[in-house]
This record gives C-alpha cells, structure tokens and sequence, in this order.
C-alpha cells in the first residue's frame, strides 16, 4: 500500500484535476467529517487525512507527536505533488496541516494555501491556559465534545460510541496540548485563517509571524464547528490560485 493510499482517503478521484485539496480533521475527528466536500468543489480533488486510531485505522496507536504526524502526512501528499495541493485544517487539523506545510516545503513542494479553519490570528495563550480535558472523567470528555458541537448528543450518550472514541479523543488532546509553539517564520504558503464569530474555542496561533506569505482573516457566523452547517467552499475556490479551479 502506498503512503497516500494509507494516510488519504479521496471519495472522487478525478483523471485531471486542477488543484488537490488535503484536509485535516479536528481534535477526535475523522476522513468522514470531509466526505460530502468532494461533488461540491469542481475540478478539486478532495482528499481528508486518516489520522491512526480511529475509523479504517482503529488498531493502530493514536498519535502523539504532532511534529511527526505532520511528517508523515506530508510523505503521502508530496505523492500526489504533480498537482498544485492546498491544504485545509480546522482545529488541531490546521496546527497539523501547517507541520505538513513545512514537512512539505522542506522537500522542495510548496502548498498552493493553508487554510487555518477553528483558528485566529493571535499571541499563543500563555502556558498552562489549556484546559486539559484528556484527564477529565468520561461524562466530562463527553460534556466537552457537546460544548464544542460537532457531535450528535444522541450518539454521544451511547457506551458503545465512549468505549470507541473517547480513547482517541483523550489522545489527540494529549498531543495538541504538548505541541511546542514556533517562534517564527516556518513557511512561505499564503494562509486563511476562518473562525465563527461565535467562537470562544478557536485556536490561538500568531499566522502572521508563522508565514512569509500573506494572512488573509475572515470570520464567519456560527461557533467552533460553524463548518457543520456551512462549510466554507466558496472561500476555499476563490482563495486558490487564479486558473487552479474550472
């Protein structure tokens, strides 16, 4: 199997497409949060990001290092480079995507854009501001996915549903929470970032120091999963370089 195959679920793949399109899920999502992008952005390939230890991976050990992650991920997308390739993360998926966007660069491969989705441009929060919810008990783990939304309350009751998925979920907060901060520059790619106006748990991370490209801000009505409802398609096709999308 190769590394795209493995790390990258596409639903449409297209004979020529113009640009391709990588998606990174948030924290305890997966390849399925992305599934219905692919017949609403023409000549865009879409592909979403399987993250181990959840979903067609559940046997394997969640990740724990979000550096490393952003390395393999990046090792499956420089596979399908023949393309101009945009990546789009939201939440934990846009800290993920700009590690991929560095793995990226550093093989010669520019990514066409970043799109930071669930995050704004701002100072880091200061050291020990993350409430670390991958100690909390199962009802507060629970209680947590429902306050950010994006999980059906129904579902979210159901033992069955705990039993799979809080273990990932536990895991992916663990690893976002002890990514250590850039400094400075990383890349050059043009980065949007997008948050809800309703948004009190979007990511911090200063895009404008991160990036020798231009940081476009846009906000968006709706609160950290305002994507749910209404995903930001328009955007992404307008913000893709001129003459990528037909």
């Amino acid at each position: 199997m190769t590394a795209s195959a493995l790390w990258l679920h596409c639903p449409a793949p297209l004979p020529d497409p113009a640009v391709r399109l990588v998606c990174f899920p948030h924290a305890g999502g997966s390849a399925s949060f992305f599934r219905d992008w692919a017949r609403r952005l023409p000549g865009v390939e879409v592909h979403a990001v399987r993250y181990p230890g959840r979903a067609e991976r559940i046997a394997e050990p969640p990740p724990t290092d979000l550096r490393l992650l952003g390395r393999e991920v990046a090792g499956a997308v420089a596979e399908l480079a023949d393309r101009p390739v945009a990546l789009f993360g939201h939440s934990m998926g846009a800290a993920v995507a700009l590690e991929t966007a560095v793995a990226l660069e550093a093989r010669g491969i520019d990514p066409a854009h970043l799109f930071a989705s669930g995050s704004r441009d701002a100072p880091y929060p200061p050291p020990g501001e993350w409430e670390e919810s991958a100690e909390e008990d199962d009802a507060a783990v629970v209680e947590r996915l429902l306050t950010l939304g994006g999980t059906d309350p129904e579902l979210a009751a159901d033992p069955d549903f705990q039993e799979l998925v809080l273990p990932y979920v536990r895991a992916d907060g663990r690893m976002f929470h002890s990514y250590v901060p850039w400094p400075g520059p990383v890349v050059r790619c043009p980065v949007t970032t997008i948050a809800g106006d309703v948004d009190e748990d979007a990511d911090r991370r200063p895009w404008s120091r991160l990036t020798r490209g231009a940081v476009r801000e846009v906000g968006v009505p709706g609160d950290h999963f305002y994507l749910v409802a209404e995903p930001p398609l328009t955007l992404i096709r307008e913000s893709l370089p001129s003459g990528a999308v037909r």
